[in-house]
């Protein structure tokens, strides 16, 4: 939708609105003006009458040496009263003439008297031909206002004539000039100023209306920036009225959706964690219960196979029973194991089992778990090259490590070839020491690598079976170092793997 801005509405209304207040001005002028001068002129010539009405006419009668004008009157006799009827005739145009009633003039003004006594004469006795073509104006008992058109002057005149008292009859007469032609040029002249004005108003409008629009347009503005979510935008005029309210008003509501929305984002982000930790632990807890009964599946049949066979006597042989028995055994040791793993994981993770923080020599702890894993190491034909003599003092948990020691070498064993070596090694880097555990063998693939730390995971599922592993060693690996916020990884060479991690010395 095209809008129209407030500013240019308010102008192009202020400029029609001013166009059309001319355009009546000079209709009025043209139908009306006309009318309205005719108005005023009868209003003269009946204040005309009525003075003359208020003379003593008798007086003037016994005055002397009128002449043919009668202006000496007024300069010898009544001079009050002569100078103000001379004043209006000279001001109004007037021409008048009284005469008696055998048509002698008394006095006279202006044009001929002759002249005006002629006309007079021709009223009183309707002998005048201009008679029919007059426009009576206003028609009283003894007086009559009259527009008459003038052949011999080529002019209209707007005359009053009638009786005084006394049997003396007037005439008062004035030219009525012709107003259309001046009605045409006012209009002109109004149209022209009109559309000057128009224009120079039209530019002050614009000017002002810009002053007192600036701070809609901004609200405006202020507007569309807080439906885009940009709630920085403030209003910043003052116009010291209703708008700078309505300007601060905005303000506040922008600060106050800032902040609401700013706390739903804040609580949205709460919430979707929460939710991605809750399908996290729902699949976790899937995965665990998944992992946990296919790991208890097979030994739990093997041991209720092999105890219904027993039960049945179904080898009387003592060997055979004894075998028997050895299964059970081994399959129940597993499952412990991997309740204990099972166990210990879960403390670790859940941050229960508190890291102990010490000092103490790594050589020893590594020489210690090499001993107490010699039956293991005899069973597996290993060559175990550990060659640091001198103390290497660490910090650390050192149960903690003992058991992630314990894992590395386990793994180690399990996956020998070749020469069957596993080299164990402490190296210096700076403020920490790096302890590897390198065994020949094959390596491990390296779509693989990432997931070694994942519980459960298993590389070669048969061989795991086959040695007792249940994919969790690693797992545990991965919880006792970062509980220390120390390095761990594993590293893959051409014959053979590394495992390695890291502890600090000081």
């Amino acid at each position: 939708m095209k809008l129209r801005s407030i500013r240019h509405q308010i102008t192009v209304l202020f400029i029609l609105v001013l166009l059309f207040s001319v355009l009546i001005i000079a209709l009025l002028n043209g139908v009306f003006l006309e009318k309205y001068y005719l108005a005023q002129k009868a209003d003269v010539l009946l204040d005309a009458r009525t003075a003359l009405a208020s003379m003593d006419l008798q007086e003037l009668m016994e005055v002397e040496d009128l002449g043919d004008s009668g202006s000496d009157y007024w300069k010898n006799g009544n001079l009050d009263f002569g100078e103000e009827i001379g004043r209006s005739s000279s001001r109004n145009n007037l021409s008048w003439v009284v005469v008696t009633g055998d048509n002698s003039v008394m006095f006279s003004w202006g044009e001929s008297a002759a002249w005006l006594q002629s006309k007079l004469f021709g009223y009183i006795y309707n002998l005048d031909g201009d008679m029919e073509s007059r426009d009576v104006i206003r028609e009283m008992d003894d007086c009559v206002v009259q527009k008459v058109y003038d052949r011999f002057a080529g002019m209209d005149y707007v005359e009053c004539w009638g009786s005084l008292e006394e049997g003396y009859y007037f005439l008062i007469r004035t030219p009525f000039d012709s107003l259309q032609e001046s009605a045409k040029i006012s209009n002109r002249f109004y149209l022209g100023v009109g559309l000057i004005v128009a224009i120079l108003s039209g530019t002050l409008v614009m000017f002002f209306v810009r002053r007192l629009t600036k701070p809609i347009d901004e609200l405006t503005r202020l507007s569309r920036e807080m439906a885009s979510l940009n709630f920085d935008a403030r209003y910043t005029s003052h116009t010291n009225n209703e708008i700078d309210v309505l300007g601060e008003s905005f303000n506040t509501m922008s600060a106050q959706l800032e902040s609401t929305i700013s706390e739903l984002k804040s609580a949205n982000l709460e919430l979707q964690k929460d939710i991605e930790n809750k399908i996290k632990i729902d699949e976790q807890r899937k995965e665990f219960l998944d992992n946990v009964s296919h790991e208890l599946k097979t030994p739990i049949a093997l041991i209720q196979g092999y105890a219904e066979g027993l039960k049945e006597n179904i080898s009387e042989d003592p060997e055979s029973r004894e075998f028997y028995c050895d299964v059970i055994i081994d399959e129940s040791a597993k499952m412990n194991k991997l309740v204990k793993n099972l166990l210990t994981l879960n403390q670790l993770e859940s941050g229960k089992d508190a890291v102990v923080m010490e000092r103490f020599d790594l050589a020893v702890l590594i020489r210690g778990v090499l001993q107490s894993m010699d039956i293991m190491i005899q069973q597996n034909e290993a060559n175990i090259i550990f060659e640091q003599k001198e103390p290497v003092y660490v910090w650390g948990d050192e149960f903690k490590i003992e058991e992630v020691v314990t894992n590395y070498i386990s793994n180690a064993l399990h996956h020998l070839n070749g020469e069957r070596q596993v080299e164990i090694r402490i190296k210096d880097a700076g403020k920490k020491v790096k302890v590897s555990v390198f065994n020949n063998g094959t390596p491990i693939p390296e779509e693989d690598i990432p997931n070694l730390w994942q519980k459960f995971y298993k590389v070669d599922k048969a061989r795991t079976r086959e040695y007792g592993g249940n994919g969790i060693g690693l797992s545990i690996v991965k919880a006792i170092m970062e509980s220390m916020n120390q390095e761990y990884g594993v590293k893959n060479y051409q014959n053979g793997v590394e495992f390695w991690f890291t502890l600090d010395r000081k």
